[in-house]
């Protein structure tokens, strides 16, 4: 169940806040200009759809978008359980960055845990089945996909060089709680 709990930067223990409801996830992230959203395919999804169905499965809300955001490239990335690279991949977003452009994940399967530091409070938010993420461009973040990630989700950008991190240098991603 997707999930949203929030810390002052001070306390990674007890968050000041923590709810399962989407609409108050949702209100929550959009006072920090964090948008979120419940995404119904318009086929059912398989392990066995390609990404092209995939993508043709959301095209009304791919389209509006990238009418809404200015994405011009649009792609579907999956990791699958049992991956012997998973640690070195998990690795490689556990470090709080920045990206110059908007990053937008929908979750067609699986999960994810995205960590917002904003201001002096982290919002750690457990993006599910069905979530639709966008974090604004230079927005401090990092990103847990846990011990034995899967999931498979779409990706929209800004630009057609796609994702490209800047670190902040800051060690605030290993002081709050991890996904097992």
């Amino acid at each position: 169940m997707s999930q949203l709990s929030i810390y002052h930067t001070s306390e990674n223990v007890t968050p000041i806040f923590h709810s399962q409801d989407h609409q108050e996830i949702a209100t929550q992230l959009d006072k920090v200009s964090v948008r979120f959203e419940r995404w119904q395919a318009a086929t059912t999804i398989t392990d066995e759809t390609s990404n092209e169905m995939i993508l043709n499965a959301y095209q009304q809300d791919i389209d509006r978008l990238k009418s809404e955001g200015g994405y011009c490239t649009v792609d579907v990335i999956s990791l699958a359980k049992g991956n012997p690279n998973a640690a070195q991949l998990r690795e490689k977003f556990l470090f709080e960055h920045t990206h110059n452009e908007d990053e937008v994940r929908f979750f067609v399967a699986g999960q994810g845990l995205f960590c917002l530091h904003i201001d002096d409070k982290v919002y750690q938010v457990l993006c599910q089945r069905g979530d639709l993420i966008s974090v604004p461009a230079n927005t401090p973040h990092w990103f847990d996909m846990g011990s034995d990630p899967e999931f498979t989700a779409i990706r929209l950008f800004n630009n057609e060089a796609g994702w490209v991190a800047h670190g902040t240098q800051s060690e605030i991603a290993s002081q709050f709680p991890q996904l097992n």
